[in-house]
């Protein structure tokens, strides 16, 4: 027992000692910290309930925009949902591609009432992703004015959709474009032609996932920070969600072979990705948070001074020596009065 009971305090001191000796260790644990301390996971199933809610109407409204004023150019819309489906897992390509067809079939047709719901839960999706990341980066929450709030998200949400379309559009294009330039070249049966031109989308597709995500982690919180403080947790957040990609595909690989959940096998995959996208982004974010650089230190004030005048009267106080001396000097003096008379 005493063995154990003095082992015990070398055990928890090596945590400190990794944390110091490993700085990338010791910004993990402020980074979890922090996202815990900041409700990570709440705010992350917030933004999966709205993300599933405002999915399909979103869709709808954003694809009937854009088949009005692409009409007739069936190559770009076409380049458009080719990205989408391929940006998502395996699995719900196929769900995915029906929404899309669903959408683009609709065109003008989605009407007011279709858009007033994307208007609804597309302004509480960015809500509560803005909110979230606020939390994130350790902003206080204020109380903003209703009117202009709910304009500054809408035209986040604007902004958030013309950044993805861009990136699923680049991501379409650069395959398509490949291809065809390796046919104009003859070399589209050579296998390291073939190789070089994958190994340049995925590239492509991290380079517009990373200008995403930047966004995202620099501008939708309500109080904007540096973008540059912010590269590094977009790059990882650009490599993860390939990363979360294939976990899904892996997932719903195990759902679909069920015969009780093949029916509720996309939904249900839809829910665990965007569960874990949403964690993950807002991990990243306080990872994002926590580094040195976007740490402020905060100094408590000292206590406030408290001035109490004190008066003292002192008497005056004379040396031992200095009163002797006195007394003898009066009786010499006294003494040399007498002899004299």
């Amino acid at each position: 027992m005493a063995t154990e009971d003095a082992k015990s305090p070398e055990k928890e001191k090596l945590l400190p000692r990794l944390r110091r000796k490993y700085a990338w260790l010791d910004h993990l644990i402020r980074a979890n910290d922090a996202f815990t301390e900041r409700y990570g996971n709440h705010y992350a199933a917030a933004i999966t309930y709205f993300s599933v809610l405002s999915l399909f109407p979103l869709l709808m409204v954003g694809f009937s925009i854009t088949a009005i004023v692409l009409r007739g150019n069936t190559a770009v819309l076409n380049q458009i949902r080719d990205g989408i489906t391929s940006s998502a897992p395996a699995g719900l390509g196929d769900f995915l591609n029906s929404i899309v067809n669903a959408a683009l079939t609709a065109g003008a047709g989605t009407g007011i009432l279709g858009l007033v719901l994307a208007l609804y839960s597309g302004i509480g999706w960015m809500t509560n992703l803005r909110d979230a990341l606020t939390a994130q980066w350790g902003q206080e929450k204020r109380q903003l004015p209703l009117v202009s709030t709910t304009l500054k998200d809408l035209l986040r949400l604007a902004g958030l959709g013309l950044a993805l379309a861009i990136s699923f559009g680049l991501t379409a294009a650069g395959s398509g474009i490949g291809q065809v330039l390796l046919e104009l070249v003859g070399l589209e049966n050579e296998s390291w032609a073939v190789f070089l031109l994958r190994l340049a989308t995925i590239v492509l597709g991290l380079l517009a996932n990373t200008l995403v995500f930047l966004w995202v982690i620099a501008r939708l919180p309500r109080e904007k920070v540096s973008a540059r403080s912010a590269i590094k947790g977009a790059v990882m957040a650009a490599i993860g969600f390939e990363v979360l990609k294939q976990v899904t595909t892996v997932y719903l690989g195990f759902v679909t072979n069920s015969p009780s959940t093949v029916l509720f096998g996309p939904i249900l995959g839809l829910l665990f990705f965007a569960n874990l996208v949403s964690r993950f982004l807002l991990f990243v974010t306080a990872w994002t948070a926590t580094a040195k650089e976007n740490m402020v230190t905060v100094v408590e004030p000292p206590p406030p001074a408290i001035i109490r005048p004190r008066i003292a009267v002192e008497r005056p106080r004379f040396p031992f020596s200095a009163t002797a001396g006195a007394f003898s000097a009066g009786a010499l003096l006294g003494w040399f009065g007498r002899r004299r008379r």
